[in-house]
């Protein structure tokens, strides 16, 4: 919608105001008014687009903007990810899995082993996808160990957002590194530390703060009642193991690429090659996990004794449950899609830029509030490097000086995730938290995130001052 006018400017000052004011309603409305959350953002986001002074003949069209493009990403991913999860917990996979988990760890260091595996997975697979697949391990581990489902579960979110925030081949350092002409390579290697620094300081505090604080039973979600349906097989360890690392291996093959594709000096002509073609699509997220999925078929169903109807009965039991993940998910894209549009997102991180400020505090700053204005950090991510390029290439920087900029950018875009980030709602439902029960939660675990990625850029940023 790069062609839509407003009806009236309101300016920076007045941006601000409808944002916080649109924030603040929704709030009320989902806290106060106890209204669904779907119809608080739907209600919400109409008003802040007419408030904006979106036309009235491209109001809907505004609407589905962040709306469409969300759904559209999240049902294939959350649609997928769950059948494939409910293959698994039906067949007693996961109760396989994390009772061999437990003995290999014991009890008290299950949740840290899983958050491990979450770590691994995070390398090529987007945070929304691997953190659906890893639920019914989750739930298996938590509802084994009968330890704090949270002291379970955000160890290993955190550890799939670490990945995808701060390291490639995930599309926003990638894309800020273009931007930049950041070395991919260097950035690659200084977000894996990054990545590793941050889980390793933040996911054990959250898991032991949050789940001693909040107490909420194992979702039931992905549940089945595999007596009933008569799909309960055992498989093997390794037969589920190979099923978790089948997506992972093959988006590798596409995010791998990719970022092999950025150094290379003709990017397009070498994926144009009809090799790379193919092996890109095989990685792309959705294929990756259909694949998975019809090999679940296989391996769960048809190779257990299983029939087709039985297969397809379990995979349609999947769907149900997770109708209310995907379309208040997609509300939350559309919320920060309307924000978006209004501009406030350009319109501060601009003023932000022409403060004077030092160079890595502006990226941050620039980062951190687009992130707050609409919600996504890709988004976020890539403005502020679109802002900054111009002040980075007028500078005397060298490559690690850069690379640092480039990672408080990737720390801006994380913090402070609230109701306008369709993950903050992923999170919400899936683990089974209210609103509040999330702001207090991962609202802080993000921002937490933020700060120390923050920290480690100043610390590099001024060790390459002095190289």
């Amino acid at each position: 919608m790069d062609d839509l006018v407003l009806n009236w400017d309101l300016g920076t000052g007045g941006l601000l105001i409808l944002a916080v004011a649109a924030i603040a309603g929704l709030l009320v409305m989902i806290m106060a008014l106890r209204m669904h959350a779907f119809l608080a953002l739907l209600i919400t986001s109409l008003l802040t687009a007419v408030i904006a002074g979106v036309p009235a003949n491209r109001l809907l069209e505004a609407i589905g903007f962040g709306f469409n493009s969300t759904l559209g990403n999240v049902m294939l991913l959350v649609g997928l990810g769950a059948m494939l999860g409910r293959m698994i917990e039906a067949s007693g996979g996961a109760q396989v899995l994390a009772e061999k988990m437990i003995d290999l760890f014991g009890e008290r260091r299950a949740g840290m082993a899983l958050s491990v595996a979450s770590l691994l997975m995070g390398f090529p697979i987007f945070f929304d996808a691997g953190l659906v697949v890893m639920m019914p391990i989750i739930y298996a581990v938590a509802r084994r160990t009968g330890a704090s489902f949270l002291s379970i579960a955000f160890p290993s979110a955190v550890a799939f957002s670490a990945m995808h925030i701060f390291s490639p081949p995930h599309p926003g350092p990638v894309a800020a590194s273009n931007i930049m002409g950041a070395d991919v390579g260097l950035v690659l290697l200084v977000g894996l530390v990054f990545a590793l620094i941050i889980w390793a300081t933040v996911a054990p505090l959250a898991g032991k703060v949050f789940g001693d604080h909040i107490r909420v039973p194992v979702p039931t979600i992905l549940d089945s009642n595999s007596e009933e349906t008569g799909f309960e097989s055992r498989p093997s360890v390794p037969a589920i193991i190979s099923m978790l690392l089948l997506p992972l291996v093959l988006i590798l093959l596409n995010t791998g690429l990719n970022t092999l594709a950025a150094t290379k000096d003709d990017p397009d002509a070498f994926k144009a090659l009809p090799v790379v073609q193919v092996l890109r699509v095989l990685g792309e997220t959705p294929i990756a996990l259909l694949i998975t999925v019809l090999v679940s078929m296989v391996v769960l169903g048809w190779g257990a004794g299983k029939s087709g109807t039985l297969i397809e009965k379990i995979q349609d039991s999947a769907l149900g449950p997770i109708c209310s993940v995907v379309v208040v998910t997609g509300a939350g894209g559309m919320f920060g899609g309307v924000l978006r549009l209004t501009g406030i997102g350009d319109a501060v991180a601009g003023s932000l830029n022409s403060l004077g400020m030092p160079v890595i505090v502006a990226a941050f700053l620039i980062a951190q509030i687009v992130r707050i204005a609409q919600g996504s950090a890709t988004v976020a991510l890539t403005t502020a490097a679109s802002l900054m390029t111009a002040v980075v290439a007028a500078g005397d920087f060298n490559a690690l000086q850069v690379v640092a900029i480039v990672m408080a950018m990737s720390a801006g875009s994380v913090g402070v995730a609230h109701v306008n980030d369709s993950g903050f709602w992923l999170v919400s439902r899936f683990f089974g938290l209210s609103m509040k029960q999330t702001l207090a939660s991962w609202t802080l675990i993000q921002t937490a995130m933020a700060v120390v990625g923050f920290a480690l850029s100043l610390v590099l940023f001024g060790i390459a001052s002095v190289v």
